[in-house]
């Protein structure tokens, strides 16, 4: 996490994303997340803090976590390959003008992989959130929010914090800087 903190390129990094989602946001648009193991926890984590709040009652945000729907996941493993459980959904769901955050510890998860190629042949704008030097997935992202360690625990724990600080700074620019106090906590 210290390094993380004292990382600047990786800290905006963040606020690059959570600008472009905002905007994406009050323009109408969505963000859709999606991640393997811990990282499909996270995206899940992160998506209700958005749909249903951070820590401040507000107006419900634009979020779908791709990874929830058992069905939809059972059916395209099934059907076609696990590697396009949320390459299909991007394809359903996916607009342009979205927002697209993958979450991959390694970076090289095939099927954010293959979302994130998909995504931006969208018009979808692409954040990775990864870790050991961001792998395939830093050439597809145009937001990348690389963890400096080949750590997976430190990689996750590093992840869920900058998930958070994400969410903040999407509700500050999209409910102004006074928004639950968290421009003066943040001491903004």
């Amino acid at each position: 996490m210290e390094r993380v903190r004292a990382d600047d390129t990786l800290l905006e990094a963040v606020v690059r994303a959570s600008t472009v989602t905002a905007e994406a946001m009050m323009a109408g648009r969505k963000l859709l997340v999606a991640g393997n193991g811990g990282s499909a926890a996270d995206a899940q984590h992160l998506v209700a803090e958005f749909v249903s709040r951070l820590t401040v009652n507000r107006p419900a945000l634009r979020a779908i976590a791709l990874t929830t729907d058992t069905s939809i996941l059972t059916a395209i493993g099934n059907d076609f390959e696990y590697h396009n459980v949320f390459e299909r959904q991007i394809e359903a769901l996916g607009q342009t003008g979205d927002v697209f955050l993958g979450i991959s510890t390694s970076g090289n998860s095939k099927n954010i992989v293959k979302a994130l190629e998909l995504a931006r042949e969208k018009g979808i704008t692409t954040i990775g959130y990864s870790g050991n030097g961001g792998g395939q997935m830093a050439a597809l992202c145009d937001i990348n929010v690389i963890i400096p360690s080949s750590t997976t625990m430190n990689i996750q724990e590093s992840h869920l914090a900058l998930e958070h600080i994400f969410c903040i700074m999407v509700e500050l620019c999209c409910f102004g800087p006074d928004f639950g106090g968290y421009a003066k906590a943040l001491g903004l």
